[in-house]
């Protein structure tokens, strides 16, 4: 039987948690001073091209969700993102995003010249390679000729979170420290702390943040269902129920919502709300 996941209250968030990093770093004021550890530069400026962007190549290909999307003054784009619970293919997942970030820079008729550098980089709180480093840069080379740089300028960084700090600097290292347990030593982790404390207050954040949470688990719930035989379609129907009541009840309990405010929020027709409202009752009335 498959286990519901509980989803997070917007208190229990890091940075190292999708949501949080994406509103955080689209403040290009922390985003900024984060790529400039990471890849020991200096960036000029930098301008957020849209947080959270899809990009979807064509008719049923599948769709990419980019948490930071973003373009320097020399047009150099960078795409960030945080990965904690996926911990397989990290190298071609991270393919297959420079691949619709390269569809998306070059429109039709536009020639190949034109696509700008690209930095793909993933923070990890694990080490795919298992390696032991803190960085892990990729950048397509010959193997049979030492040194020679293919020269599409796409760069691929991983960050290990969990690596050894020996080797980088003394800013990077108060990045990772405070990405694996909060920690505040300088001002820029300071910054960062004051930017994740002011999100947890705001209620828009915290009614947003909900709302994508629960739609995003309904969202991997009907694809699971979808995949199921077709023979099935009854057990399947049950148990789509038992997951939409779980997750009205799951904003009851974090937002403090009556269950006809929950199903509201969650958008339940009419029709479903008359038929959830006394399984609620019935299982409020057990606990």
């Amino acid at each position: 039987m498959q286990v519901q996941k509980r989803i997070k209250t917007i208190d229990e968030l890091t940075l190292m948690d999708d949501y949080m990093f994406s509103q955080v770093m689209r403040e290009t004021r922390h985003l900024k001073p984060l790529l400039e550890f990471i890849l020991n530069v200096t960036i000029s400026k930098i301008e957020l091209i849209e947080p959270q962007k899809t990009e979807k190549e064509g008719y049923q290909s599948r769709g990419v969700r980019l948490d930071l999307y973003v373009m320097d003054d020399q047009g150099t784009v960078y795409n960030v993102e945080v990965q904690t619970t996926t911990k397989k293919n990290i190298p071609k997942r991270m393919r297959y995003y420079q691949s619709t970030i390269d569809v998306n820079i070059l429109q039709p008729g536009v020639d190949y010249r034109n696509l700008r550098k690209t930095y793909v980089i993933f923070i990890c709180n694990f080490d795919p390679f298992e390696r032991g480093r803190c960085i892990y840069t990729f950048e397509n080379v010959c193997r049979e000729v030492p040194g020679l740089v293919f020269g599409d300028e796409a760069v691929k960084i991983v960050v290990n979170t969990g690596g050894n700090l020996d080797s980088v600097s003394e800013n990077l290292k108060e990045v990772i420290r405070y990405l694996n347990d909060g920690s505040i030593s300088g001002k820029y982790s300071q910054e960062l702390d004051n930017a994740v404390a002011a999100i947890k207050s705001s209620e828009e954040r915290r009614v947003e943040y909900m709302t994508m949470a629960i739609r995003d688990l309904e969202i991997r719930e009907e694809g699971r269902e979808e995949g199921r035989e077709e023979g099935r379609e009854e057990g399947r129907e049950e148990g789509t129920e038992k997951e939409r009541i779980s997750n009205i009840r799951t904003v009851m309990r974090k937002m403090k919502y009556s269950a006809e405010k929950a199903m509201d929020f969650l958008d339940i027709s009419m029709e479903d709300q008359e038929k959830y409202a006394p399984l609620l009752r019935e299982s409020a009335e057990k606990e």
